[in-house]
């Protein structure tokens, strides 16, 4: 079972969980990692030979400028790629709440009791979800003014679960 959710966010009940409902949020990326570095090789190929052609015909200093464009350009599009892949999951189940989030590779997860746990809207404008102390956040993927309809499915959710 799956349906989209307002851009972001996917629902299904996965099969070998039995009851458990899961909400996966991802950023919205217009273009894939590899996709990018196909656009990077071909831009430096195109920038290196325009390079090329200057320092034949006598203009030097185009190329340590190219090589310096093409560094910067890197560097932009490595920081873009290295967040392409982030998201957030959410999992309901019978016992235990899992958010799940991973930002840049590194993946963070914090487990709450269903029983015990209560979804909010916070103050800086994303969805949280506390027992106790324990508090994780979610939503960052989600436009702001989507936010609340989504705390509303997620509350759902949890007293289904």
């Amino acid at each position: 079972m799956s349906a989209q959710w307002m851009d972001t966010f996917d629902f299904r009940a996965p099969e070998d969980s039995g009851r458990a409902q899961v909400w996966v949020s991802r950023r919205n990326c217009s273009i894939s990692p590899r996709q990018l570095l196909g656009f990077f090789v071909s831009l430096s190929l195109l920038s290196l030979l325009v390079a090329g052609m200057c320092w034949v015909s006598g203009a030097k200093l185009v190329t340590p400028f190219t090589l310096l464009e093409l560094l910067a350009m890197a560097g932009a599009l490595l920081a873009y790629a290295r967040h392409a892949a982030d998201r957030e999951r959410v999992e309901f189940g019978p016992e235990r709440v899992v958010v799940e989030w991973e930002c840049a590779g590194r993946v963070e997860r914090l487990e709450l009791p269903t029983r015990q746990t209560r979804i909010l809207l916070h103050d800086n404008g994303l969805i949280v979800f506390k027992a106790g102390q324990a508090q994780a956040f979610a939503g960052r993927y989600t436009r702001a003014e989507r936010r609340e309809k989504l705390a509303r499915e997620l509350r759902r959710a949890l007293i289904a679960a």
